[in-house]
């Protein structure tokens, strides 16, 4: 009943635990395949660490000696991705569920050769978490979305195993740009990634770490955008991440589009024991409410499926304070 289909994978359920520190170990995963979920993405592999790591074996973050910065680095990368392609390599072969490998990047670095590592190694599939934002005023609207497209073109063609995109919130014209990536040959794409929280120590007036952790107050953002996307992107399987943290917040996120859901947050909080509480709920819901299976149930809700658009739309935040209104009398 609770079998789903997201980025070419058959998964015996929607749940999938996210990129994070809980999948960075094989007895980890081992442990998440015990708890009941469908799929792990591993724990990504930096671009950014990569090059900070060089940078502190050099002890210079300066370019008085690139040959030996770029020497380092390489030396940083190869073991790096070795240690990572070893985790794929005992993982499929610890557990029955698919592993999907994350590559976490900021630019169009030269992913295609690690890609292709990565699928000689055994992953199921790949999911490119990319993560920018337009800093400065030279970014025009549709770059950073643009860039998505084609670091996906790249590494897509580089492999034979599905190659899923986890994208921000924050792009402009983001149906659009989900639209590009399914026609570029996505196999999936996750709304949303959760980028770094920053926060401002007001007493030593420096900036500081923010809360790394989502709450279910975040889940609107991504019920909004999984109900527009699903109905209007066809045929283009959609994960949902940020702000699902209890039983309720699942269903919620299956309704609006989503064919399977990345725990991460909850996890965290509630323990592995919170993912055999979503199924059982899942499982009771469907039942109730007369679905034979999960696949009748996703995107019920979507924008294409339900008569009034407005409730996935701004105008909506009128009317709802003159319901609230109203009901007060």
């Amino acid at each position: 009943m609770l079998k789903t289909q997201y980025a070419g994978l058959e998964l015996k359920n929607p749940i999938i635990a996210a990129s994070s520190g809980l999948t960075d170990q094989v007895e980890k995963i081992i442990a998440l395949e015990k708890a009941g979920v469908g799929a792990v993405v591993l724990k990504s592999l930096f671009e950014e660490q990569l090059a900070a790591q060089s940078e502190h074996l050099l002890n210079s973050s300066d370019s008085d000696y690139p040959e030996a910065y770029d020497y380092l680095q390489n030396i940083v990368k190869a073991h790096e991705v070795e240690k990572y392609l070893t985790l794929i390599r005992e993982a499929r072969q610890a557990v029955s569920i698919p592993i999907i490998a994350s590559i976490n990047c900021y630019d169009d670095g030269s992913w295609e050769s690690f890609a292709t590592d990565l699928e000689k190694a055994g992953a199921n599939a790949i999911e490119l978490n990319i993560q920018k934002i337009n800093p400065t005023p030279e970014y025009r609207p549709g770059t950073i979305g643009k860039l998505h497209v084609e670091i996906l073109q790249k590494v897509e063609a580089a492999v034979k195993i599905p190659v899923t995109v986890k994208i921000s919130r924050n792009l402009s014209n983001l149906v659009s740009v989900v639209d590009q990536l399914r026609a570029a040959g996505a196999a999936g794409v996750v709304l949303f990634n959760r980028p770094w929280q920053p926060d401002i120590d007001i007493h030593s007036r420096r900036l500081i770490a923010g809360n790394p952790f989502s709450t279910s107050a975040e889940l609107s953002d991504t019920l909004r955008w999984l109900g527009i996307v699903s109905g209007q992107v066809n045929k283009l399987p959609l994960a949902a991440s940020t702000g699902v943290h209890t039983p309720e917040d699942l269903v919620k996120v299956i309704l609006a589009g989503a064919s399977a859901a990345e725990l991460c947050s909850t996890l965290y909080i509630n323990g592995e024991a919170i993912v055999g509480k979503m199924l059982d709920f899942l499982t009771g819901w469907l039942k109730e409410q007369g679905f034979a299976s999960l696949q009748e149930a996703i995107g019920a809700l979507n924008y294409k499926n339900i008569p009034d658009v407005a409730y996935y739309e701004r105008l909506q935040f009128i009317r709802q304070y003159r319901e609230a209104g109203n009901s007060k009398h």
